[in-house]
């Protein structure tokens, strides 16, 4: 039983195959994965976007954040002057803060620069198979197409098409139904001959044409006898004539 069903299995699985091998057309196949290659180029396109905005948005804030240190060494400055140390002292300590953030800023604005460029560089290196895989895809499209239209030519000139197929099936059932058709015909004329059906369509009887065949007969009887006695006078001729 278990083999039984491995069997059946793989039959099914054959059969599945051969439905898909049929049902897949290399052309959308390829058109397809082209459409997949070019989302997936638009994906890295925008990944590259997103990367460059948020780039921007840090460079925007390392700019106010430089402009705070001018403020506040300004402010230091001119608190200082006025003998306020303690206020000097409080706008340097903010200045130094604001610093420590301009760095942070930069580190990640240098972390998505050289994101940038590895995005950038990999959305050439697509953009170049894409292109590379478009061109050869064209021209496997168009070896397909003219594989296909030479097998059809083929078949259509050997016969051996399913379409070709169906019109010989059909012949072949004309040609056995007219076979049939002539045997009947000639079974049916050989009956009403030997008198075994009777022919409805003929004024003659039965005895009418018994007797028409004995007139026959005699007429032939007669005219070999004649043909006989014929050949035997000229035999005697030619006798008399030695």
């Amino acid at each position: 039983m278990p083999g039984l069903m491995s069997r059946a299995s793989a039959v099914i699985r054959a059969k599945f195959a051969k439905l898909l091998d049929r049902a897949e057309d290399p052309n959308e196949t390829l058109d397809y994965s082209y459409e997949q290659q070019l989302q997936l180029l638009q994906n890295v396109k925008r990944g590259v976007a997103d990367v460059v905005t948020s780039k921007k948005r840090l460079q925007l804030q390392t700019d106010k954040l430089e402009q705070s240190l001018v403020k506040l060494e300004t402010q230091a400055r001119q608190a200082l002057a006025a003998g306020r140390e303690d206020l000097a002292r409080q706008a340097l300590e903010r200045k130094t803060l604001v610093q420590q953030q301009l760095q942070g800023l930069d580190q990640q604005v240098q972390g998505l620069e050289a994101q940038q460029e590895k995005l950038v560089a990999s959305e050439k290196q697509l953009s170049a198979k894409i292109e590379a895989f478009r061109s050869q895809k064209e021209v496997i499209k168009a070896q397909y197409s003219a594989a296909e239209a030479q097998v059809r030519i083929s078949e259509a000139a050997t016969g051996i098409g399913e379409q070709m197929a169906d019109t010989g099936l059909a012949i072949q059932r004309a040609q056995d139904k007219t076979e049939q058709m002539q045997a009947r015909a000639a079974a049916v004329e050989e009956l009403v001959a030997g008198g075994t059906l009777e022919d409805f369509t003929s004024d003659q009887t039965q005895l009418d044409r018994e007797l028409a065949q004995l007139s026959a007969t005699s007429t032939v009887d007669s005219e070999l006898e004649r043909m006989k006695a014929e050949l035997g006078a000229g035999e005697e001729r030619k006798e008399l004539q030695q």
